[in-house]
């Protein structure tokens, strides 16, 4: 489990087919070899680790649902180790299980007042709701408003200098996890009028 109060950016090292390596520095203290890590927002497993970087294995599903297919070497990813019983719990509850990714369609404001609209199919678009929960590559935020398969989010300062959203552009893929429990209320209600 993850707060999404993303660590630290970390920088992909190597690519290999279903292997990715990954530096970072922040992240690496007291992280072990089969520990959980968030890169992304995608919870993955600690294969290897020499000196300030560490290594994931990438399944089928995890390429196939996320952007971590379409990351290259240099680029920045959001990092953050797991939670522990002694962490604070800030942002929300994120699991790193990604359901979709969505596609940003609008970047507006400035750097005090940034504004992320993003689009999704209709099959997770029905679970976000104004003021609800979102995890967009792994960072926590707060939907302020949705229309039809679209989503804003604002971006405060902190968070657009400290994570990837801030080289985000149009057409990018975004890893989108959406509230575990509209997901829970959902099969419960569907199971009650079954």
């Amino acid at each position: 489990m993850f707060t999404g109060i993303v660590e630290e950016l970390g920088k992909v090292i190597e690519i290999m087919p279903n292997h990715l390596c990954i530096e970072g520095h922040v992240v690496m203290e007291a992280l072990e070899i089969s520990d959980s890590i968030s890169i992304n927002g995608v919870c993955l497993t600690v294969v290897a680790i020499e000196n300030n970087s560490l290594c994931v294995d990438l399944s089928a599903e995890t390429l196939r649902r996320t952007n971590l297919g379409y990351v290259e070497e240099g680029q920045s990813v959001n990092l953050e180790r797991a939670v522990t019983p002694s962490t604070r719990m800030g942002g929300h509850i994120v699991q790193g299980h990604v359901d979709t990714c969505g596609t940003v369609v609008d970047l507006s404001g400035s750097t005090t007042d940034y504004v992320l609209k993003i689009s999704l199919d209709e099959d997770y678009s029905k679970y976000i709701v104004g003021k609800g929960f979102i995890a967009i590559d792994g960072v926590s935020l707060t939907v302020v408003e949705t229309i039809d398969n679209e989503f804003t989010i604002a971006v405060i300062p902190y968070t657009l200098e400290n994570t990837v959203l801030k080289s985000r552009k149009l057409g990018d893929l975004v890893n989108i996890e959406i509230d575990i429990f509209a997901k829970y209320i959902e099969r419960f209600i569907s199971a009650k009028q079954g």
